[in-house]
């Protein structure tokens, strides 16, 4: 929720070993809490891929809008996520990069944002990646972010800290006909919206 994150952005480790392949153990990661008006209480959940190279963070209720159905406050939706992230014995992870897909629907000069933040809890190391939308823009939309493996920011051995995600949809109100709704959202096809995060092991 990780997008071109810059060496050390995370966490700064001293790790220098080579990254492994994934444990054959799964990893497992709770929400410990999810703020925001895009993920109200119960609307984002966490799943693990079987191979233990990804998790996807799954929302329901998370999309922007400005129109005239919509509320004074709709136009910026965020949702902060902590994720508690329990790894098997004797590796650590870093977020690889994110895979972000939705929708939008903008009319012609309306602009849209997707913004967010990344962070291991107590550091002050934070990165933040913007992605801009113009209209006419009537489509799904994908944005991949890759890290590269020099760059990568690992959490030091034995360190306990969660994972902070703080993701932000924001549609502007200049240029747009308040007649006429704009929206955005991270979108998946089978309705729910969701990011997809990639991870990379180290064996400690």
């Amino acid at each position: 929720m990780l997008s071109a994150l810059a060496a050390g952005a995370i966490a700064m480790s001293s790790l220098t070993g080579p990254v492994a392949p994934p444990p054959t153990t799964e990893m497992v990661i709770d929400v410990v809490q999810a703020n925001g008006s895009g993920c109200p209480k119960g609307s984002a959940e966490v799943t693990v891929s079987p191979d233990n190279k990804a998790f996807t963070v799954s929302y329901s209720k998370f999309i922007a809008q400005i129109g005239p159905e919509a509320k004074s406050t709709d136009f910026r939706k965020n949702c902060q996520l902590a994720l508690d992230v329990l790894v098997p014995s004797g590796y650590t992870y870093a977020v690889a990069g994110a895979d972000y897909r939705g929708y939008a629907s903008l009319q012609e000069g309306v602009t849209a944002s997707e913004t967010a933040f990344y962070y291991f809890q107590g550091e002050q190391h934070t990165t933040k990646i913007k992605h801009d939308f113009v209209g006419y823009f009537e489509d799904e939309w994908q944005r991949t972010d890759e890290v590269e493996m020099s760059s990568l920011s690992f959490l030091d051995c034995g360190e306990k800290r969660y994972l902070n995600v703080n993701t932000e949809l924001k549609v502007n109100t200049a240029n747009a006909d308040k007649k006429v709704t704009n929206w955005i959202t991270m979108d998946s096809t089978d309705g729910s919206l969701e990011t997809v995060y990639h991870v990379a092991w180290m064996k400690c």
